[in-house]
């Protein structure tokens, strides 16, 4: 029952006993469920034709007793994964198993933002308030709890934060542009930006970071973030975009007007998808091939299309919803007056007491930790999503002035 698996991992099996090789074997040549030991998602569930490709037959260690696959392709990323051992595994005395064994909870695999492994520190984003020119707040921390600054000559405001392939990618308003850390987040330098947009959201899948912004504006990079370039986009695409995830090989992004583009060729073009609700939506996320979105007036929509169609949640909350993440098989959405709601399928969502009034910004989840930022230098941490407790962010609010420092973003 593992979670926050890279997508990258090879997937391990360990019996009681030794077993015979010639026994241990899986699907090598396609993904039609076969051998002896199967992998497939949740959502698949062994399916025909719907399970894990192997590069090879499972790899033997441990006496014979602990068994290594490792799939074709990279795994999907926030997805959780069930393992299957069939009866015709054998032990070395010639006993087959007397039942299947299925592993009914699996393991999940990192969210698509955090899915080229895992940088083991949170980074979070804002803007600083009071006199003009004031250096971007940008914090770290290893555990959720303690936070320290980071040394930024970065001006104006951060908006969003993703990581991938060891670096982190964080996007603003024109003054910050794009920064990138290759450091684990201990210092961040300037990428170089096509565009003087305001960007408001960014994230990473299959090598690339990609960031969204003003007038429909999304701009790529496939260099680890150290340049950027325009995408092609849909005419009809110049509503703000202000979030942007990715998964099943497809990135997606909402903003203005429930609007909603996706891509399927790494973030080269992009095309409308169909939303019946014309809410704005701020946040989007993906696991379990599901795509779930969250705006104003508390709206949700999600999508298990791969972002082509979208339906309407039933919402417990008329707060504006600004940001959404899964981790231990929960969803967790925040918005505005201090709003929280937690869901383990998208579908049926709880509210839950954030102990906090100020507004929400953003929530990332890693280590088993979820992170969520907002005005006043607000942190709240959490391990479950039900129960919160209040950080000290040293970017604390001076009293009557709560919007002083925000954090508008953050990533593990």
């Amino acid at each position: 029952n593992q979670s926050s698996v890279a997508i990258t991992d090879n997937i391990t099996v360990t019996f009681s006993e030794a077993m015979v090789p010639s026994y241990i074997n899986t699907g090598t040549s396609d993904t039609f469920c076969a051998g002896s030991i199967q992998v497939s998602s949740v959502t698949d569930n062994f399916s025909s034709g719907n399970c894990i490709r192997m590069s090879s037959d499972p790899v033997s260690s441990n006496s014979n007793m602990t068994w290594t696959l490792d799939p074709v392709d990279n795994l999907t990323a926030g997805t959780t994964y069930l393992i299957r051992v069939t009866t015709a595994a054998r032990d070395t005395a010639g006993n087959a198993m007397s039942s299947q064994y299925d592993n009914s909870t699996g393991f999940t695999t990192v969210t698509a933002s955090s899915s080229s492994s895992s940088s083991s520190v949170f980074i979070v984003v804002g803007r600083k308030g009071g006199a003009a020119g004031q250096a971007a707040p940008i914090l770290k921390s290893a555990d959720g709890i303690t936070w320290d600054n980071v040394s930024s000559q970065t001006l104006g405001t951060l908006n969003g934060v993703a990581f991938g392939n060891n670096t982190f990618v964080a996007v603003g308003d024109s003054n910050a542009g794009i920064v990138r850390s290759t450091d684990n987040g201990s210092s961040f330098d300037n990428a170089t930006s096509p565009t003087l947009t305001t960007l408001s959201g960014v994230t990473f899948g299959n090598n690339t970071f990609v960031a969204v912004g003003g007038s429909g504006n999304i701009v790529r990079s496939t260099d680890n973030g150290s340049s950027f370039d325009n995408a092609t986009v849909d005419n009809s695409t110049a509503s703000d975009l202000s979030g942007v995830t990715f998964g099943n090989n497809t990135f997606v992004a909402v903003g203005a007007s429930g609007n909603i583009v996706r891509s399927t060729d790494n973030g080269s073009s992009w095309d409308n998808a169909t939303n019946s609700n014309g809410n704005s939506l701020n946040g989007v996320t993906f696991v379990n091939n599901t795509f779930v979105a969250v705006g104003q007036s508390g709206n949700i929509v999600r999508s298990t299309n791969n972002g082509s169609s979208w339906d309407n949640v039933t919402s417990p909350t008329a707060n504006h919803l600004n940001g959404v993440t899964f981790g231990n098989n929960t969803f967790v959405a925040v918005g505005d007056v201090g709003a929280i709601l937690t869901s383990s399928d998208g579908v049926t969502w709880a509210t839950r007491t954030s102990g906090s009034s100020t507004l929400l910004w953003s929530v990332g989840f890693g280590n088993n930790t979820f992170v969520v930022t907002g005005n006043g230098g607000t942190i709240l941490t959490s391990s479950d999503g039900a129960s919160w407790t209040t950080r000290t962010s040293g970017r604390e609010a001076n009293a009557g002035t709560p919007a002083h420092t925000s954090l508008f973003g953050v990533n593990f």
